[in-house]
């Protein structure tokens, strides 16, 4: 199996159902490591900002590090924005990514903002706290084409999304009658 990539707007869910994931996939004895896009921006691309450039040399790099962990028979979950919908082809391509499309109305997203992200981004341009390149506000953000999974938690509880995620993906590693307790 190649990597397992969410993608979705700040604050959808993808390191909470990543994580989620994760936890049930050892219960079953799977090699299992999650890649999150913010703590990967703070370590390995720190030197990059939010360009449409740099955000392409991001995933770039988060996708090689993930197949690096992959080649050792690890899966790998990435958790990342990845607002282009030519990288996510290119990584389905290259090293046969499950796209995960973690979805959820941006009425919810500004509701939780667990960051002060979007608060941040709806600022007036002159205030110093404004926030101007926030994806889904005021950057774009390309739907999914042809997502493996759509997974809405917009209205849908955790448990019952990394259920509907654990299912997916226990289906493709052929773990047998695993429904999720």
């Amino acid at each position: 199996m190649g990597m397992i990539f969410m993608t979705g707007l700040s604050g959808a869910g993808k390191t909470t159902l990543a994580d989620g994931l994760k936890t049930k996939l050892k219960t079953f004895g799977v090699a299992v490591e999650v890649f999150d896009g913010d703590l990967f921006r703070k370590t390995v691309s720190k030197d990059l900002g939010y360009s449409a450039t740099d955000r392409r040399e991001n995933i770039r790099r988060l996708a090689k590090a993930a197949h690096e962990k992959l080649v050792t028979g690890t899966i790998v979950i990435v958790a990342a924005i990845n607002p282009f919908e030519d990288l996510r082809v290119q990584l389905r391509e290259q090293y046969n990514a499950k796209i995960i499309w973690v979805s959820c109305t941006l009425s919810v997203l500004m509701a939780r903002d667990p960051k002060g992200l979007y608060r941040r981004a709806l600022l007036q341009d002159d205030h110093p706290e404004k926030i101007k390149n926030l994806t889904g506000i005021n950057d774009p953000y390309e739907i999914p084409v042809n997502p493996d999974l759509i997974i809405n938690t917009s209205n849908v509880a955790k448990e019952k999304s990394i259920e509907q995620l654990f299912d997916y993906v226990a289906g493709i590693l052929n773990l047998g009658h695993t429904k999720f307790i």
